[in-house]
């Protein structure tokens, strides 16, 4: 069993980098990778550990990405996995500009929650996510001060799309993203598919099949919010389109209790070691 989504309180989750490890062995893994939101900071902190250990971690990342369709304006997870070389320092470089933008879009949307009378300051934010802080921190703080019962009321409230208070954050262009992927040796992947939200699968599939056409790699089939039915259609398209089948929990702790590493939610995951396997060797074929 593996697990190649995973988050660590070096982005949003709340398991420290070398506590995270110790849960994957603890649980029985055969291996793990660290994806946290635009940084690598979990995983460089990890591997000493990992490899002491002789485990299997996995160097990733989930890169926030924006993609328009007609009208509509998409924020897209990539998944990049980096399988036989590491990121270069150029990429590095290049992850400094969208963590900064996360930044811009903290202060914006202190100023708009501020406008509306909820009494936050950056600084509370900032104390739970550092640098990579984000909505889910955001949430912490606004339970912690009563204005929300729990997270989703947080987000229903305050910080999801929907919400009046709601700021958008800048991402590039996910067709940039895959390029800069792809060239820095990465396996760029689709996180959680069904989070796109299309009303029709004719529309999901034809956009699915753009991202191939632009050099998507790769489809995460098993996650934890992909039901009996999910699974198998983004299996099926994964076969049409010729990408690679990846899966993980999208583990962040006690952010969401509900998911268990490499279990999913309520048990709905049991990824074997095969799927990393053939991700290996597909990034030799690039």
């Amino acid at each position: 069993m593996i697990d190649l989504h995973a988050h660590t309180n070096e982005s949003d989750g709340s398991f420290s980098p070398i506590e995270l490890v110790d849960r994957a062995r603890a649980v029985g893994l055969e291996a793990l990778a660290i994806t946290d939101h635009d940084t690598f900071a979990g995983y460089d902190q990890a591997l000493p550990a990992a490899q002491k250990y002789g485990f299997d971690l996995v160097c990733g990342i989930e890169l926030s990405t924006r993609s328009e369709i007609g009208p509509r304006h998409l924020s897209v997870h990539l998944l990049s996995y980096f399988l036989h070389n590491p990121p270069s320092a150029a990429f590095r470089t290049w992850l400094e500009d969208l963590q900064e933008a996360r930044r811009d879009r903290n202060r914006r949307l202190i100023e708009k929650l501020q406008s509306v009378g909820i009494h936050i300051e950056l600084s509370e934010i900032e104390s739970l996510g550092r640098t990579l802080a984000g909505r889910p921190h955001f949430a912490r703080v606004l339970v912690r001060k009563g204005y929300a019962s729990n997270t989703d009321e947080a987000f229903r409230k305050y910080l999801g799309e929907t919400a009046p208070s709601y700021v958008e954050r800048y991402g590039p262009d996910i067709a940039v993203v895959i390029e800069r992927v792809n060239a820095d040796g990465g396996l760029p992947v689709l996180a959680h598919p069904v989070r796109l939200g299309f009303r029709t699968l004719s529309d999901e599939d034809a956009y699915i099949g753009h991202l191939r056409s632009v050099g998507l790699r790769g489809i995460e089939v098993y996650h934890s919010d992909h039901d009996a039915w999910d699974t198998p259609r983004y299996a099926s398209l994964a076969k049409k389109y010729g990408l690679e089948i990846t899966g993980g929990s999208d583990f962040h702790g006690d952010v969401k209790a509900h998911v268990e590493l490499g279990r999913g939610a309520d048990g709905n995951l049991d990824i074997p070691l095969s799927v990393l396997e053939n991700l290996r060797a597909a990034a030799s074929k690039k």
